[in-house]
């Protein structure tokens, strides 16, 4: 009963709003600094980081004193750092984008599933038989291609002519390959 009607429970409740809120604003604040890309989902890079901003967020927010809402927000500020230099780094060497970089990999191509893919990436046939029926296909040979992007993704391309262009630097597109 005292965790619900303890004599701080106005000041817990006043202390979370006012450091949540503070340390919300200074992610955006953050964000308006350097920008969009922060929170993209290009990488798995970017998945993690997005991850670990929520987790330092509530941290912050639930500080009980000074020091470590402090340090959740310098943690936020560094988070962001090494971000914005893997993200330059990633832009200037492709050495460095393997690395931090998953490969897009195809697991259906011309109607065909890539069993391999679907195998190695852990995506069942009723999966991938789903992401088909959300971007409307209506049979298979609609499909020329469906890519696991980068980001965990899947992405169904369909219709009556596909670019290669659109699967350059896509894993495991045969056409490609030849």
């Amino acid at each position: 009963m005292n965790m619900l009607f303890g004599e701080d429970l106005g000041a817990a409740l006043a202390r979370g709003l006012v450091l949540g809120a503070v340390a919300l604003m200074w992610v955006v604040l953050l964000v308006r600094i350097l920008g969009l890309r922060s929170f993209s989902k290009m990488t798995n890079f970017d998945f993690v980081m997005t991850i670990a901003m929520g987790s330092l967020i509530a941290s912050a927010s639930q500080s009980e004193k000074l020091l470590p809402f402090l340090q959740a927000m310098a943690a936020m500020v560094a988070l962001f750092a090494v971000q914005w230099v893997a993200a330059r780094l990633r832009k200037s060497s492709d050495t460095v984008e393997a690395i931090l970089s998953n490969t897009p990999v195809v697991l259906m191509r011309n109607g065909e599933y890539c069993e391999d893919a679907l195998k190695a990436n852990r995506v069942s046939r009723n999966d991938l038989v789903a992401k088909l029926r959300e971007a409307n296909v209506m049979d298979f040979s609609e499909v020329r291609a469906v890519v696991l992007e980068t980001t965990g993704d899947i992405s169904v391309l369909h219709g009556d002519h596909l670019s290669e262009a659109v699967l350059k630097g896509v894993r495991g597109d045969a056409d490609q390959e030849r």
